[in-house]
């Protein structure tokens, strides 16, 4: 069976790959008038309105990666209302002419967000136990399950964050390829959860289960609140972890036993116009079948060498950690006149680094339940005092002979400039690097205009073959580097951008990489935005809501 779904997942990629002669298949025309439903609801579920505390919020970007800077809030409603502000809820509403939209703290692959937000609580003070749909549009709770009477000394607060993936949504726009984007948006939304509860100072968990248990757990699996409402695929479950008590066990099923349902889903598209198969059957091939309990694995762990130096932060990151989270924008276009100093590179590269504090893994990379297996293939053409060309940045220090070994023809020179902690090596020069990108990049200037790109390069065939649900581990280690570019990016008064466009093969032939062993999962491009002065911006919530 996992030879079969292994090989299911494999040729899904590959049919989804983006060709100079031909893109992946999607639909062959859009009607943005008819676009899906941004905002599921469950209609006739009881609400919790949650508080907008952001604005006052005086934690910098700098308290999050000092371990011990801020005690650990408490469980209680007020935290879980900064928690969401800072990770899922609207951080603006935009205008163009006649056109209005929504931007989230959480960026998605063309602001389409498939990934819906479920809150389990026990335990709280304020907000009774059960289990709770997210809604950004309201920032509220919508209570979807409420869970039986728990005696009070079996009532110590816990907290669970669950993600799903409407697959229509992205599929709407991007048609066979968006299995991809929504795993790549899941990275992402796991990002930004962690960010978000290390303002509070709480760490975060991830908790394996198997998919029919997690379904059930947020339950996805009641045909009877879907009726004819598009589905959403379990993706991925995380602990709250708030005090620094040891573990005492979760048993998520127990605290469901008995309880009470209500709400039904809203359907996002009435008249979808295609059907992609495929996506269904790598879903299906690509779910977490039941592990042992000893094979479950939790965040990664490590002690810090002696000496090792203290991550270097940029000046900028003063400010407020909530100001730069919901600054936080996609990059439209780029100035390519602008440059970048090296010495402003190095710390962009350090928090790629799965650098670890206390025996722990360091804010964002403790939400990975594996060691790192994506790299970083850069290809800098606007820094100086860094030679234009490629570069190769690999994240998990075992990989590096596996690299070397695959791409024997490049010089693997060590940047000699390069930080001890950010091994970076010179692959090949390349002067005239601008145009390639733009190719590359599914003939984008995006990619021609930024200081540098960065394609995210997986250990491919040898994990799926192993484990076929690890096709979305590596997609969402992808996102996850993609979340920390773009927060760094605006720590360091530039911009980022996500490219999910890209001619896949083509980025292997230009650097030698034959077969499927190694594959490039995302590309991000870094760089100087350029503002469109037309497009204005308005508060996501009013003023009543958040002063309230």
């Amino acid at each position: 069976m996992s030879n079969a779904n292994a090989a299911s997942v494999m040729a899904y990629h590959e049919r989804s790959k983006h060709r100079l002669e031909r893109y992946a298949a999607g639909p062959e025309t859009l009607d943005w008038d008819a676009q899906p439903d941004p905002f599921r609801r469950y209609a006739g579920a009881a609400t919790v309105t949650l508080p907008l505390p952001a604005d006052g919020d005086k934690t910098t970007w700098r308290d999050i990666f000092s371990p011990g800077a801020m005690p650990p809030r408490p469980a209680a409603l007020a935290s879980l209302g900064l928690l969401f502000e800072l990770s899922f809820a609207l951080s603006a509403w935009k205008e163009l002419g006649p056109d209005r939209w929504a931007l989230r703290c959480t960026p998605s692959s063309g602001n389409l967000h498939p990934t819906e937000v479920y809150l389990v609580a026990r335990g709280l003070a304020d907000l009774d136990d059960g289990l709770y749909h997210y809604g950004p549009k309201e920032h509220i709770l919508e209570r979807r399950a409420a869970f039986r009477h728990l005696d009070a000394g079996t009532r110590s607060p816990r907290l669970l964050v669950g993600l799903s993936s409407i697959h229509w949504r992205e599929a709407w726009k991007y048609g066979e390829r968006a299995f991809r984007y929504c795993q790549l948006d899941i990275g992402h939304a796991a990002g930004a959860l962690r960010y978000a509860a290390a303002v509070l100072g709480w760490r975060v968990r991830p908790v394996e289960l198997e998919h029919a248990a997690l379904a059930h757990l947020l339950g996805l699996d009641r045909d009877e609140d879907f009726g004819s409402a598009e589905r959403e695929e379990p993706e991925a479950l995380f602990e709250l972890r708030h005090t620094a008590t040891a573990d005492i066990g979760l048993d998520p099923a127990g605290w469901m036993q008995g309880a009470a349902w209500s709400g039904h889903a809203n359907t996002l598209d009435e008249k979808p116009m295609y059907r992609w198969p495929v996506i269904d059957q790598v879903a299906l091939a690509s779910r977490r079948p039941t592990l042992p309990l000893a094979a479950r694995a939790s965040a990664v762990t490590r002690e810090l060498p002696a000496g090792e130096p203290a991550r270097r932060l940029l000046p900028s990151t003063d400010v407020a950690a909530a100001t730069l989270i919901r600054g936080r924008r996609s990059a439209q276009r780029f100035d390519r006149r602008a440059r970048l100093e090296v010495q402003r590179f190095w710390p962009l590269l350090t928090a790629l680094m799965p650098v670890y504090s206390e025996g722990q893994a360091a804010v964002p990379w403790d939400v990975c339940s594996a060691p790192a297996g994506v790299h970083a293939l850069l290809f800098t053409h606007r820094i100086d005092g860094l030679d234009a060309g490629a570069y190769l940045l690999p994240r998990q220090p075992a990989a590096l002979s596996a690299l070397q070994a695959t791409l024997p023809q490049h010089a693997w020179q060590r940047v000699a400039a390069s930080p001890a902690d950010v091994p970076l090596y010179a692959l090949a020069r390349n002067p005239a690097l601008a145009g390639t990108l733009r190719t590359l990049s599914c003939h984008q200037a995006i990619g021609a205009n930024a200081m540098f790109v960065v394609a995210l390069l997986a250990e491919f065939r040898p994990r799926i073959e192993a484990a076929p649900w690890r096709y979305r581990e590596l997609l969402r280690e992808a996102g996850l580097i993609g979340q920390t570019l773009y927060l760094e990016a605006e720590a360091a008064g530039l911009r980022g951008t996500g490219i999910g466009c890209y001619f896949d093969d083509a980025v292997h032939e230009l650097m030698g990489l034959d077969g499927s062993h190694w594959q490039v999962l995302y590309h991000f491009s870094v760089g100087l935005p350029m503002l469109d002065e037309r497009i204005t911006s308005a508060p996501p919530y009013s003023r009543e809501r958040v002063s309230s």
